[in-house]
């Protein structure tokens, strides 16, 4: 116990930037997932090409070769300078975006068909057919994935602890310096990490049993 009180303040900054990124990177990786998924099914063959390139080349990078490319690759084009938390946010919506996208994909997939051909009968075009009649069933049958997705991604964020962002993945490195253990960091950074599992997978739930009313 020892070890945490006395480092509350590391501990706190490691974990208020971990959810910082966590969040942040969530909504936009969501954001541009249903781009991408969209584009996956779209009727237009350089839109599907489009999508299918992206999630093909971005989801067999390694993230760390991604976070790499952010941190020491982006400042030497010269562009706008960017702090490196803003940086990791980027390359983790990025990456997570590609899983969203291919889960939301599948979503889209167990609506019936008909339901699609009927709206385009009534003039929808593919936009709102998407918006209005595919997505709200395709993120109800999706919701278990989509949170593994979203916990990956909180578990992701400890790349950035490599690349100068002082997040949950770079406390122990900071507590060794002043002579903490590095396994009871470790434990203790663990314990919070399934600590926020476990609220995400609570969420999970509260969401299936709210939506499965609906229904």
């Amino acid at each position: 116990m020892d070890t945490l009180f006395n480092n509350l303040d590391l501990f706190a900054l490691g974990f208020q930037n971990t959810l910082l990124l966590f969040a942040v990177s969530a909504v936009f990786a969501l954001g541009i997932g249903i781009v991408v998924g969209a584009m996956r099914v779209s009727p237009v063959p350089v839109m599907r090409a489009f999508g299918t390139l992206y999630v093909n080349l971005v989801r067999n990078t390694p993230l760390t070769l991604l976070m790499f490319f952010f941190a020491f690759g982006y400042p030497k084009l010269h562009l706008v300078q960017l702090p490196y938390t803003t940086l990791a946010i980027i390359a983790l919506s990025i990456y997570s975006a590609t899983y969203v996208a291919e889960v939301l994909r599948s979503g889209f997939n167990t609506v019936p068909t008909g339901q699609a051909e009927a709206a385009r009968a009534i003039g929808l075009p593919f936009s709102q057919t998407m918006t209005l009649v595919i997505m709200p069933q395709a993120f109800r049958a999706v919701i278990p994935p989509m949170m593994s997705v979203f916990i990956a991604l909180l578990k992701n964020t400890t790349v950035a602890a490599g690349f100068s962002v002082a997040e949950a993945g770079a406390i122990r490195a900071n507590l060794s310096e002043r002579g903490e253990p590095a396994i009871v960091v470790l434990l203790w950074v663990a314990l919070f990490f399934v600590i926020l599992v476990g609220v995400l997978s609570a969420l999970q739930r509260y969401l299936e049993r709210r939506w499965k009313v609906l229904r």
